[in-house]
């Protein structure tokens, strides 16, 4: 296999198994927002293929060398689902959940990166690109300088960099700063998330910081910069447009509302069940507006997809018995014969099927406690060609920053949830399709492939090379 101009690092491959022995693209959107660059740069893709002691050797999938890593069993249990998701997400995430220290996690997250980190080193070509993707893997840029000093190095993080106060609780704080610096651009989803990073950096190494440039020492006593800024993710909103205008999606649409009887009002919430997600405070906030009369119940219904999470971490677990027990309490409370107040759903849906459920909603529930970005608020708002529907967001999702145009919400306030509930319940059509409009311009003309060019364009200049050719 030739040694690749532009390499992606992510913990899993742009391919999931097709259930015949094959592969198919995988749907998330950073694949999406990276195949033109991968198709014209010939690139290559390291990431592992979803499943423990699988050993593939190198492929090709649509014009991508895929280069799969193998993780043992032993591997999932310590890097992925011990460090990276129950130290490094709590942690990162504000200390919603309490993040678990544990030196055996903290050495298998070490070899586990390395392990990437040389599958890297070999696949790409002198003076070549690589772009390492997100917290499972921080300690790979600077394990790829050591080893191929020639490399231009990007890192994107795509969940939130916390505050010094909660970052410094981390043992391993200095090894994990120093693997993120060895990348030339560290992009994240916030503004504030690129000045926590920054302030870490100068609280721990007294290195000079200025604007979004880090002065990096050099062994030889020499240094670099390092540039540390806010790349905000975003959607192939084209896609969203072009399903959202089929008409066997808009029939979908009218066949949701149906089933659910056809009340006056449907709320959507969309999450991988995760307690970031504030899932539990949407439904306490929906319960009491039933119990207190403000909604009817005939006329509103909450269909609540929460799509399934590493459901082997304890506490994982826990937070889906607590919701299933609340969604049930709550239709225990007001179901009648002909109507169900939430319609829970435990699982997952094709993109289809999401647009058609968003076309169905007359609002759009996004309450999350700690949030990088999130994108399913990006995609309603993309879906709704004919701007109506009303977006209610937290000032917490990363997504904030840039939808001005939704009804913000602070999550934690309950009193203010449930009237930021009625507002978008009784806004009248005319304010739905002003903000909607504003909404949605954002949207279109920030979208994924744009946030992929911002990125390498940076990369490129830091450079002085053209790392998209």
């Amino acid at each position: 296999m030739n040694k690749a101009d532009f390499v992606v690092v992510a913990n899993r491959l742009s391919v999931d198994s097709d259930g015949e022995g094959g592969w198919k693209r995988s749907p998330g959107g950073l694949v999406t927002a990276l195949e033109p660059v991968m198709r014209k740069a010939e690139g290559a893709w390291v990431g592992w293929p979803g499943k423990p002691d699988l050993e593939l050797e190198p492929f090709e999938f649509e014009g991508t060398d895929l280069i799969p890593v193998t993780l043992s069993a032993e591997d999932v249990e310590l890097y992925y689902e011990g460090f990276s998701n129950d130290t490094i997400w709590p942690l990162y995430h504000d200390v919603i959940a309490a993040p678990r220290y544990r030196r055996p996690w903290w050495e298998a997250y070490v070899r586990v990166n390395q392990r990437f980190a040389d599958a890297a080193a070999e696949a790409a070509a002198t003076d070549g690109t690589v772009w390492v993707q997100d917290y499972q893997l921080q300690l790979v840029p600077a394990m790829l300088r050591e080893a191929r000093p020639d490399l231009t190095i990007g890192y994107f993080h795509h969940i939130p960099f916390p505050a010094y106060g909660l970052y410094s609780q981390l043992p391993w704080r200095r090894q994990v700063l120093e693997g993120l610096l060895g990348a030339d651009v560290i992009g994240f989803q916030r503004v504030a998330d690129a000045g926590n990073f920054a302030r870490a950096v100068r609280r721990l190494f007294k290195y000079d910081t200025k604007a979004s440039g880090i002065t990096v020492p050099l062994p030889d006593g020499g240094s670099r910069k390092a540039l540390a800024k806010a790349f905000p993710i975003s959607i192939d909103a084209e896609s969203y447009i072009e399903l959202a205008q089929r008409d066997d999606i808009k029939a979908r649409a009218r066949e949701i509302r149906e089933g659910l009887g056809n009340p006056a009002t449907v709320l959507l919430g969309v999450d991988r069940l995760d307690y970031t997600k504030g899932i539990q405070h949407r439904l306490k906030a929906f319960g009491e507006l039933l119990q207190e009369d403000r909604l009817a119940n005939a006329d509103a219904t909450l269909v609540q997809v929460a799509s399934p999470s590493r459901e082997r971490v304890e506490t994982y677990a826990q937070l889906r018995d607590d919701i299933e027990l609340t969604v049930g309490r709550i239709n225990g409370d007001f179901d009648t014969v002909g109507h169900t107040a939430i319609r829970y759903l435990h699982q997952s849906f094709p993109k289809e099927e999401m647009v058609a459920l968003y076309l169905a909603a007359d609002v759009m529930l996004v309450t999350a406690l700690r949030d990088g970005m999130n994108l399913v608020a990006k995609e309603y708002v993309a879906a709704r060609t004919d701007n109506r529907g009303v977006l209610v967001l937290s000032e917490f999702a990363g997504a904030h920053d840039e939808l001005r145009a939704a009804v913000h919400v602070n999550p934690h306030d309950i009193e203010g949830l449930k009237d930021a509930v009625m507002q978008a319940v009784e806004m009248p059509p005319a304010e739905q399709r002003r903000r909607m409009r504003s909404l949605r311009k954002r949207v279109i003309e920030h979208d994924v492939e744009a946030w992929s060019k911002d990125f390498l364009d940076a990369l490129s200049k830091v450079r002085g090379k053209d790392v998209t050719e």
